[in-house]
């Protein structure tokens, strides 16, 4: 009985400090404090992107107490890829009706892809406490129909936050 405690414990720490070093969902790394100063992490390169392929990329940076930007337009039936950092703490989002569900961690780039199959606004909470004002960090994503979506290649879309 003592081996196999000592072996289940064994287990706990291994596993423990592995995924410490390198979180299960994700091993794509960046500086969480020069994210905001080159690189894919820009002011100007967040928000929704075109790609060549017809796919949309949407770039966010989740910090205390708010999404940048915190309202995002993409369409509907097409591959969305969410890219996620933060500079500061963890935080986490997440979208009712999707498979979108994900903690972003500093130093870390969270990527979740999803289809929207029908137009609507989507609230996207912050589910991870992350201070005094969690409860007030959520982001919208506006979904339109594919015809009404225009975003040429490599330009940026927002939508007017309300």
């Amino acid at each position: 009985m003592v081996a196999l405690l000592a072996v289940m414990l064994g287990v706990v720490v291994v596993s423990g400090a592995a995924q410490a070093l390198h979180p299960p969902s994700n091993v794509e790394t960046i500086d969480p404090l020069t994210l905001h100063l080159d690189g894919e992490f820009v002011e100007s390169n967040l928000g929704t992107a075109q790609e060549p392929d017809g796919s949309v990329t949407v770039r966010l940076i989740a910090q205390q107490f708010g999404f940048v930007p915190n309202c995002v337009t993409v369409p509907e039936g097409t591959l969305v890829r969410f890219r996620v950092t933060s500079p500061d703490v963890i935080h986490g989002l997440i979208l009712a009706d999707t498979n979108v569900n994900t903690m972003v961690v500093p130093g870390f780039i969270a990527e979740v892809r999803t289809r929207f199959a029908k137009p609507g606004d989507y609230t996207m909470p912050c589910h991870e406490f992350c201070g005094v004002g969690h409860q007030g960090m959520w982001a919208r994503v506006t979904v339109v129909p594919k015809d009404q979506f225009s975003a040429p290649p490599l330009a940026r879309t927002r939508c007017v936050p309300r």
